[in-house]
């Protein structure tokens, strides 16, 4: 299992690294078409796994595609909605998407126990994301996409698609605020992250993503295994993973209720620290309930974290840099859990059972410590926004 899931990871790695160059260069709207069609193409292909080594390989490219898909979602919500909510929208995005998160699972908890093959049905629900490409047609290329690239003419016509349809749904507009200056950018070199300007919010968000990654999939990929080999059934073990998991999008809405209204950086602090002691007291006890509740408490404030996570990423880079900002510690993470399995088997098979959740508390701490002391606050900039469109329409 550690293997197999290790994998995964390095293709989240890579299809991370990819979105960064495609949605630069084909655009926001083509990327995620393309990218939802890989990682649905390659989960259907999964249900016809002959061997292990074949289950890998389809796993790895399903990860990646879905990593890939991932980023560039992340990245056009965040340009295709104004800085005032755009934290909301991001999260309300995430609640609908994450509610596939205990579909799956009870899904998997139904239909893996009856015969030797119903596995394959899982990976089977899992590619019905491939249906996405019909509803494309109504999905807009980003604004700011085709500025960035100089093509103001495309820009403006798809804003003035975007102000009709909100007219004639709310009534007239108000004026726009005055546009801000911002040059055609060439795509943008790897090393443009190493500018003194770009390192130190690369390096921060590598550290959000690599402790997140790590704290999260650590006890997730693994607690039905834990649960199974402290004595629980591996049909129980299941069950209640799946029961824990209904925390997940109500942990999304609770983030579109405190993104836009609080400051970000002190959102994740506080939610970080949350799963740390909600996952150290799951990994505590061994009553089922406890279990539950604990189980669920840690998928309501991780899934919130997460969307808080998707909101502030992109906030620290312009839009020259803000697929690679986004998409390099966004993989770099994925990519350190190709070692994060193997660490919690050899922290349970040296140590045990207990021991495992200290670590994945630790990772959250560490990473709730970085954003408190060097995470930049985003507040005051969406503010002054907002102030400006007030100011532009008086």
């Amino acid at each position: 299992m550690a293997y197999v899931t290790s994998r995964s990871f390095v293709g989240m790695f890579f299809g991370s690294v990819i979105a960064s160059g495609i949605a630069d260069r084909w655009g926001r709207k083509n990327a995620l078409t393309s990218t939802t069609l890989f990682f649905g193409a390659f989960s259907f292909a999964s249900v016809f796994s002959w061997d292990i080594v074949s289950l890998g390989v389809f796993r790895v490219l399903t990860s990646a595609g879905l990593s890939a898909m991932t980023v560039v979602a992340v990245i056009y919500v965040n340009e295709i909605y104004p800085a005032a909510v755009r934290g909301k929208f991001q999260a309300y995005a995430i609640v609908i998407g994450i509610c596939g998160t205990p579909a799956t699972n009870l899904i998997a908890s139904a239909v893996v126990p009856l015969s030797d093959w119903s596995w394959r049905l899982v990976f089977l629900f899992g590619s019905l994301g491939i249906l996405f490409v019909f509803f494309t047609r109504h999905i807009k290329e980003s604004p700011r996409w085709h500025e960035s690239r100089g093509d103001y003419r495309k820009a403006d016509a798809v804003l003035n698609q975007i102000e009709c349809q909100v007219a004639a749904e709310t009534g007239p507009l108000p004026e726009p605020a005055p546009p801000a200056d911002e040059a055609p950018s060439a795509k943008a070199p790897l090393r443009l992250l190493l500018q003194r300007k770009y390192l130190a919010p690369t390096l921060l968000l590598t550290v959000l993503w690599v402790t997140q990654t790590i704290g999260f999939f650590g006890y997730s990929s693994w607690a039905p295994t834990l649960l199974a080999k402290e004595g629980f059934s591996i049909e129980k073990s299941v069950f209640y993973v799946a029961l824990t998991t209904v925390g997940a999008p109500l942990g999304s809405f609770l983030a579109s209720l405190v993104t836009d209204r609080f400051e970000r950086k002190w959102c994740l602090v506080a939610f970080g620290t949350a799963i740390a002691l909600c996952g150290l007291f799951y990994g505590l006890t061994f009553d089922p309930v406890l279990i539950v509740v604990f189980g669920f408490l840690v998928n309501l404030f991780e899934r919130g974290y997460t969307a808080l996570a998707y909101a502030y990423s992109p906030e620290l880079f312009d839009t020259r840099s803000r697929s690679l900002g986004t998409g390099i510690p966004y993989g770099l993470g994925r990519l350190s859990n190709a070692a994060g399995p193997l660490i919690v088997a050899a922290l349970y098979n040296k140590t045990g059972y207990q021991f495992v959740f200290f670590f994945i508390a630790g990772t959250w701490i560490l990473g709730a410590i970085a954003l408190a002391i060097f995470g930049p606050r985003t507040r005051p900039a969406r503010l002054a926004f907002a102030k400006e469109r007030q100011q532009a329409v008086i």
